[in-house]
Parts: C-alpha cells; structure tokens; sequence
C-alpha cells in the first residue's frame, strides 16, 4: 500500500497505509516518537516490509508473510550471531531446530473431522486427517501454523517417550498413561532410548518391509470383510533375517 502520514496523536506519529486495492480500509499503526521510522510520504510498502528500525516480532511475521518467510528470517538471524564469531555453520542444521519450532498446527475449522477449534496437533497428524476426508469426500478442515519454543516444542512431540527423555518426565509419563497414549517409536530419539535400530540405513529398511507388510495384512483383510491384524510372518521372517547380517 501507499504510506502516508497523519495528525500525530500525544508523543505518537501516526502513519497510515492506504492499500492498493481501494476496496480495502486503510490501515493506522501509532508509533512513538522515539523510534526511526524507516519509510517516507508516498512509498509504496508490500506486505511484510518493515517500517521500523529493530528486530520484529517471529509470531507476526508468520501471522503476516508466512512459514518460509519466518523460517528464513530465524536462520539468518541465528546465522549472524555465529558469524560475527568468525564461526561457519551450514544452514541445515539450524533449519532442523526451525522444523521442529513449527512443526505443530492449531485448526482454525474443523470441517468434517473429529477436532476441536483451537486444537493444536502435528502438521503430519493434520494431513492424515485431511487425506481420510478427502477420500471419503467431505469437507476438509483448515489449520494455520503455530511457532513454538525450542522447550516446548521438545515437550510436545508424539512420541512420549522423547518428551520424557527432555523436561518434566514425571507430567509426561503421567499424562501419557492417563491418556492411554501409544509410542510407535518413528522418530531417531525414542529408538536410541529403547535400544533400536534408528530408522535410518539399515533400520530405515526394516522400518519399511514392516509398513509394507502391515498395509498389504490391512489390505487383505479388508478384502475379506476383517478388521487388522500384525505384520506378516514371512515379512517379521525377512526383517529379522535383514537384521541379523546389520
């Protein structure tokens, strides 16, 4: 939009942003006196631009530009810190902290599914839900992208047994056995925890023969008018036999 300036109010100036789109209401921001606006009379601003001197705020800027936008911006600002230490750090591994930071939703309409406005759950756990909808063609739910500490963002993963392992074990375990929770140990964190192969390489393998077994089981019984029933003798045969030559 165009900025423009209005009649100050206090020890505030006030800029106001007319949108481009003259169906849209302009929109006010108050800012104190003190602080050095970065715009002029007549710029014209996109969504997401600063007009302020200082560091902006991470829920805003996902609020206002989005997931990547706040993803690039937390690995740039992390990324100066170290390298004002001389120090060389490949962006990977700070954009898996990021992931994790944002890997939880909050539905905002819970169409046709079982959730609850406001519910906050995995982005992965979201998809599955919206996929089992839209294959029996209802109506898919919506969920905007929440930011989360590192702190908490470790207590509220899937697996119980990684919470368990950070902060707070007791309330973990005592809310994972009250909720009748099950681990099933997807994750590289809980498999080193119970003395598994990560799922990764070989482990990653044998992760796989278990799945494909258990879907074609879930896929012949269905076939057959049963329920479910676990992975195949022959598929445990053969993962059992890949895990012995590991």
């Amino acid at each position: 939009g165009r900025v423009e300036f209005g009649r100050d109010y206090k020890n505030k100036r006030r800029i106001i942003v007319h949108p481009l789109d003259e169906s849209m209401e302009p929109i006010e921001y108050l800012i104190p006196k003190g602080k050095h606006i970065s715009v002029q009379e007549g710029d014209v601003i996109e969504k997401g631009e600063f007009i302020l001197d200082g560091h902006p705020a991470p829920h805003d800027i996902l609020a206002i530009s989005g997931v990547e936008e706040l993803a690039a911006y937390l690995v740039n600002e992390v990324q100066d810190v170290y390298r004002l230490q001389g120090v060389s750090i490949n962006d990977k591994h700070i954009e898996v902290i990021v992931r994790n930071m944002l890997q939880k939703v909050e539905v905002t309409n819970p169409g046709d599914s079982i959730t609850l406005p406001g519910e906050q759950m995995d982005r992965s756990e979201f998809d599955e839900i919206n996929a089992k909808l839209e294959a029996q063609g209802k109506t898919l739910a919506t969920a905007s992208p929440v930011l989360l500490g590192i702190t908490k963002a470790s207590l509220q993963t899937r697996s119980f047994i990684s919470a368990a392992s950070f902060q707070e074990t007791t309330r973990v375990l005592t809310e994972a056995a009250v909720a009748g929770k099950v681990d099933e140990l997807i994750g590289l964190k809980e498999n080193v925890i119970v003395g598994r192969l990560i799922p990764a390489g070989t482990g990653g393998m044998l992760q796989r023969i278990r799945g494909e077994a258990q879907r074609r089981d879930e896929k012949i019984l269905e076939d057959q008018g049963g329920t479910t029933v676990e992975a195949s003798g022959v598929a445990e045969e053969v993962a059992e036999a890949a895990e012995g030559t590991a």
